[in-house]
């Protein structure tokens, strides 16, 4: 293994993007310290998709599955690194997996395999890792270079690279990559939880909580995004695919809007019913549609439990509007506790796009979760990891010593 008392390279960070940024440059000759927080590496990547790691998306699009103040930023990493360069990864470990709904990679066994995997390769690159060092601050040198604190010493080198992630699990979680921003004067897009369930406000809380664990095909709207997948009521307010998706597009006060019955033209679809069997009650034909507990629910409040026969045409076309438009107003969101991951980061255009260092702080790096790219549910937000690491530990094996 290369001495690395005097690193090339220090990573501070041991998730998915700084593991790959190790391997990469590792692998490119430079002498690589990975320097991570917590008592392991890949702890979310262990957490991750129910503990089989979503670890990339087959058909991950930059121009369309992302988010970003600057959303070409993206483009040129992950076109270099794709999710078949690291499909191919995992089939060279002899990693099982299946593609649970189409385009999302899951482990046939566990997350750790994926972990088992970036830190062998991290082994045979040569990378050495220390973990419990919980870093304070980077700082540049006069000489060039950097100087990173943790709470056990001091260790310096040519070039760093923050891999420490976003705000989201803040159990695990670090804000060292936005206090390093502000030190250098780097403007940072006002991070937000992002993929979170959403809240109950007062009035939907008393009606809706006891709702709990039951789910749903919905399609949720909001900020000029729209996502149809399930949706879960929990004790606290909505979650489910549908809702951590349009998460990501939510704002505080505004409305989510959700089609209890995306599938079809509700409002057509009662008065058909009140056509072919007038003399059935109207939550007799809604729970045909829809689960029984919710329509109880809903009885009363959205409508009164009559005869089809004895209801008006606008009265059935109201109702229809209403379960195709359900305007939610959420009390909030679950916050970082169960975010999946931090929306915002690091303002992009202080950053190169190709090698992801930091524009007048030669040799300071920043990969992954920490910029101001987030990607949808589903291992979008994997793939970018491997892809930023990856493209930044190629830039760090050309770049001159200091």
């Amino acid at each position: 293994m290369p001495d690395v008392s005097q690193p090339d390279v220090i990573v501070v960070g041991g998730g998915a993007s700084g593991l790959m940024c190790a391997i990469s440059a590792g692998f490119r000759g430079l002498r690589v310290l990975l320097l991570e927080k917590g008592p392991k590496c890949g702890l979310k990547i262990l957490v991750s998709g129910g503990g089989r790691c979503n670890f990339t998306h087959l058909h991950a699009d930059p121009r369309e599955h992302y988010l970003s103040q600057n959303p070409h930023f993206c483009l040129s990493a992950m076109k270099r690194y794709t999710p078949a360069d690291f499909l191919g990864m995992v089939e060279a470990a002899g990693i099982a997996y299946h593609e649970k709904t189409p385009g999302q990679l899951f482990c046939d066994n566990s997350a750790q395999d994926i972990l088992d995997m970036l830190l062998q390769q991290c082994e045979w690159a040569g990378v050495q890792i220390r973990v419990r060092e919980n870093v304070q601050s980077i700082s540049p040198l006069s000489a060039g270079g950097f100087e990173v604190r943790t709470e056990s010493g001091t260790f310096a080198a040519p070039r760093v690279v923050i891999a420490s992630g976003g705000l989201s699990m803040p159990k695990i979680a670090s804000d060292l990559a936005f206090r390093v921003a502000r030190e250098l004067s780097l403007d940072v897009v006002t991070p937000r939880p992002a993929l979170v369930p959403l809240t109950w406000n007062n009035a939907d809380r008393e009606r809706f909580s006891a709702l709990s664990g039951m789910s749903l095909p919905v399609s949720a709207s909001c900020g000029g995004a729209r996502f149809a997948d399930q949706m879960l009521f929990t004790h606290r307010g909505l979650s489910g695919p549908a809702i951590l998706q349009i998460s990501s597009f939510w704002r505080e006060g505004s409305v989510v809007v959700i089609n209890l019955l995306p599938d079809r033209d509700a409002g057509q679809w009662l008065i058909d019913g009140r056509s072919t069997h007038p003399r059935q009650s109207l939550a007799t034909l809604l729970r045909s549609q829809l689960p029984r507990r919710l329509v109880e629910a809903l009885r009363g409040d959205w409508f009164d439990d009559v005869g089809l026969g004895s209801l008006s045409t606008a009265a059935l076309t109201a109702l229809g509007e209403r379960l195709n438009a359900w305007e939610f107003r959420p009390g909030g969101s679950e916050g970082y506790r169960t975010a999946e991951v931090t929306l915002g980061g690091i303002d992009t255009r202080a950053v190169s796009s190709k090698t992801f260092e930091v524009s007048g702080s030669p040799g300071l790096y920043v990969i992954g979760e920490a910029l101001d790219v987030t990607g949808w549910l589903g291992g979008y937000n994997f793939q970018w990891a491997w892809a930023s690491g990856w493209c930044c530990g190629q830039a760090l094996s050309a770049a001159p010593a200091i």
